[in-house]
């Protein structure tokens, strides 16, 4: 039976962020950059803030730990975790971990195995670092890299993951992603027990992201039987995670005080924070709101986070060239890991071409009203990734950019 505190909502009525028109943004990201050159990129603060409050109000109380690698801005970390109900940060790699830290975020869960052999040994000789950053294992081995990696004797926090795949037909079928090697709560209770006996080392957290729910929306626009099919499977998936995590958690805790217990994702904050057993929920993109995240029915978000591109060409009637584009996404190669042009509306990609590295060809009637120089609005297949491509974000309040800030990248840092 799965132990939940209330039933997840998926109605497509029950989270909608209030939305302006296209054309009415459009006209305000240009006024507010007519006087930068494109390429940029910009984040639209009033946005930004209604997807956060959303978030909150879906996490019905329970706190939600921000997922860095999802927004890879600094002042918009500290931005968010300024509102009521976030708490803390998920990172991506060691190094960023250790970064974050030092720069005064005091709790930061590396949600990810790491190999960084000097990050180690910093976090280890660190009492300040070791206190913020709690560090993902899942295998005996990497306690051994840590050790041999030891530049000091400071505890080193740790959390554990269970792996969270739907497994079918006696496990011959798997549906999420590859991630921990501990499924049962058996397994987690007897690797939490194992870390607790060696030295310098203390499980402070659990966690486990259900990816196969939180990442993959359930309303793909025009794959009605696509989209039931994922539900079904969704459906199946909560229930069974929901008792399995119950009964791990149950177990680890026989053997390690618990400080948290995280799941989850942007795409299922309600079914996640249902459960009695998770005590905070993670969330990242749902913030900027890219492209792959408009396909579920619980939630709708408004565009955050964009980039324009300037018109370059006209090579005939119904079709215009911008400057470069091609930014794909990570994960299965496909058109859905491409950024989508976004504004004007209207416009789309030429299917032989696609988007550029250089160049990037566009069609559609929306293409002869545009001019050399005038700028193609477009959003990201995910969301973080796109601050790998600028090392600035323009932060836009109505018509106006009031403030400019660095991404990762534009404080000198590609950590991934």
């Amino acid at each position: 039976m799965a132990h939940l505190t209330s039933s997840p909502v998926v109605s497509p009525a029950v989270s909608r962020v209030s939305r302006v028109s296209p054309a009415a943004d459009r006209a305000r990201y240009d006024r507010a950059t007519a006087h930068l050159d494109a390429p940029l990129a910009i984040v639209d603060l009033a946005a930004f803030d209604a997807n956060a409050a959303d978030l909150v109000r879906r996490a019905d109380g329970k706190p939600i730990r921000v997922a860095s690698k999802s927004v890879r801005c600094r002042a918009l970390l500290e931005r968010v975790l300024a509102m009521d109900g976030f708490a803390g940060l998920m990172s991506f790699t060691l190094a960023e971990s250790l970064w974050l830290a030092r720069s005064g975020f005091p709790d930061v869960l590396l949600a990810y195995p790491s190999a960084d052999r000097a990050g180690f040994a910093e976090l280890t000789a660190d009492p300040e670092l070791a206190t913020a950053v709690t560090v993902l294992v899942d295998d005996p081995a990497q306690l051994d890299l840590v050790d041999r990696a030891r530049a000091g004797g400071e505890q080193v926090r740790v959390c554990l993951e269970l792996d969270t795949a739907l497994q079918l037909l006696g496990g011959r079928v798997r549906v999420g992603a590859r991630r921990s090697p501990l499924r049962t709560p058996e397994q987690l209770a007897a690797f939490a027990e194992l870390v607790q006996r060696r030295a310098g080392f203390r499980v402070v957290g659990l966690m486990a992201y259900e990816g196969h729910v939180a990442g993959v929306g359930d309303s793909v626009a025009g794959r009605p039987v696509r989209s039931r099919v994922i539900r079904l499977m969704q459906d199946r998936a909560r229930a069974e995670l929901a008792d399995r995590r119950w009964a791990a958690v149950r177990a680890v805790r026989q053997v390690a005080d618990l400080e948290f217990v995280n799941g989850g994702g942007t795409g299922s904050v309600e079914s996640t924070v249902a459960e009695a057993a998770v005590t905070e929920v993670a969330a990242g993109s749902g913030l900027y709101q890219p492209r792959l995240f408009d396909n579920y029915r619980a939630f709708r978000g408004r565009p955050a986070a964009l980039f324009a591109q300037p018109v370059v060409r006209r090579p005939g009637v119904g079709v215009v060239t911008v400057l470069g584009g091609g930014y794909p996404a990570s994960g299965a190669a496909g058109p859905d890991r491409s950024p989508v042009p976004y504004l004007p509306p209207g416009l789309r990609y030429d299917p032989q071409e696609g988007a550029g590295e250089v160049q990037t060809p566009l069609l559609g009637p929306a293409a002869d009203d545009l001019l050399i120089g005038d700028r193609v609005w477009f959003r990201h297949a995910k969301a973080g990734e796109l601050c790998e491509r600028f090392a600035e974000l323009r932060l836009v309040e109505g018509d106006r950019v009031v403030d400019t800030v660095p991404t990762y990248r534009g404080e000198g840092h590609a950590f991934l």
